[in-house]
């Protein structure tokens, strides 16, 4: 074996490195050490969440995913692929941004007097191990969001800043993937720390591994690893675009901001809210969906109360609720609502479009409607053609 072949570890300024399944425990411990909080996919039950990893013994080896418009199924893989499954139910929103957050509690003394506390945002260091191109977007939309603008949440911020991204490329979209109809995936281009390619062929298991900060090449070099060789780089970028090539799903080829805009009085929204239970499914699992409400608590007492934020839906009666009644009383008025902020006035407030194709919706929607056919079933209305049926 060569210098260049042999097991060592990186200078810290080498932008590749191979890793194999002992390196990518040994990047888990690295982190650990360094006082990251890892999180990354793992079995529970019957689905591949989020949680934290003790060692990377934990993250759903030979596990992959059957998805379709309203259906999750995990199931064996012939191969020990780590990274080879889609987005669960779950988005790294769940831990940036989480359901709900206190803001402050009150008590009231013996003699009626009342002491407020303002909740102090948790210190946490987190590295997410395991996020694919889509979810990689989704985070930087939300940094626009909660904390690009005049208003700054402090406790996105806390959990945001400093956290270490260790970003996996996609090899094997499922059937409701669409990334790369909005121009996020399957390969990563910016915004991470550590950047993996997983690669299973005759030359072994192994990750593809490149940097993409100056923390994430200081990590780099504290792991057992061997210089980046062409097969495997080769094999790397094969897979991806592979998977570029078979995406499940895909929005029409046209601007999707303009499509929303010039189509608010379709029949097609009679169609598909007909099917809508305006259950809020879509905004929980959406990467992106950030909107939430208050609600005061109190103990039986009546001597505490606490404020908490959690997460509101948009799909939900009271969210446009005022003196009156509320702004969207139709569910037909809320799914729209929902969509053309999604695909189109999410640019006129934050720049960008506000999915990343990450599927999440079409496969946790109880009635298995997708987004993608609806954008289509629009498109072929605005243009007079015949709206095939759902």
């Amino acid at each position: 074996m060569s210098d260049t072949e042999r097991v060592g570890r990186v200078a810290a300024g080498q932008a590749e490195a191979v890793l194999d399944p002992a390196g990518l425990n040994a990047l888990v411990q690295v982190l650990r050490r360094r006082g990251r909080t890892v999180i990354g996919p793992t079995m529970r039950g019957a689905a591949i969440v989020l949680d934290e990893l003790e060692s990377a013994a934990e993250l759903p080896y030979g596990w992959g995913v059957e998805l379709e418009a309203g259906q999750y199924r995990v199931r064996r893989r012939e191969d020990g692929a780590v990274f080879a499954h889609s987005a669960g139910p779950q988005s790294w929103k769940s831990f940036l941004h989480p359901e709900r957050v206190r803001q402050w509690s009150a008590d009231r003394g013996p003699t009626g007097e009342l002491t407020v506390r303002e909740e102090q945002p948790e210190s946490v260091s987190y590295a997410f191990l395991g996020v694919r191109p889509c979810d990689l977007r989704a985070i930087r939309i939300l940094d626009r969001v909660m904390s690009g603008g005049r208003y700054r949440d402090p406790a996105y911020l806390s959990r945001r800043t400093g956290a270490f991204l260790i970003a996996v490329e996609c090899t094997e979209p499922g059937a409701t993937c669409f990334c790369v109809s909005m121009g996020t995936g399957p390969a990563v281009d910016a915004g991470y720390d550590l950047a993996l390619t997983e690669v299973v062929d005759d030359g072994g298991h192994r990750f593809l591994c490149r940097s993409g900060t100056d923390e994430g090449a200081a990590v780099l070099a504290e792991i057992p690893c061997r210089a980046a060789d062409d097969a495997t780089r080769t094999a790397a970028a094969e897979g991806v675009r592979q998977a570029a090539e078979h995406m499940g799903r895909s929005m029409p080829p046209v601007d999707l901001r303009t499509l929303m805009r010039d189509t608010l009085e379709a029949e097609r929204w009679d169609d598909v809210t007909a099917r809508c239970l305006s259950c809020g499914n879509c905004t929980m699992v959406c990467p992106t969906c950030f909107c939430t409400t208050t609600e005061d608590v109190t103990d039986l007492t009546g001597d505490h109360a606490e404020r908490w934020r959690r997460w509101d839906s948009c799909y939900d009666l009271d969210f446009s609720l005022l003196h009156g009644g509320p702004v969207r009383a139709t569910p037909r008025s809320r799914y729209r609502q929902w969509l053309t902020h999604k695909l189109g006035t999410w640019h006129d407030q934050f720049d960008s479009s506000g999915c990343v194709g990450c599927g999440r919706c079409i496969v946790w929607c109880p009635t298995g409607i997708d987004l993608t056919e609806e954008a289509h079933a629009l498109h072929q209305e605005a243009a007079g053609q015949q709206v095939d049926a759902p």
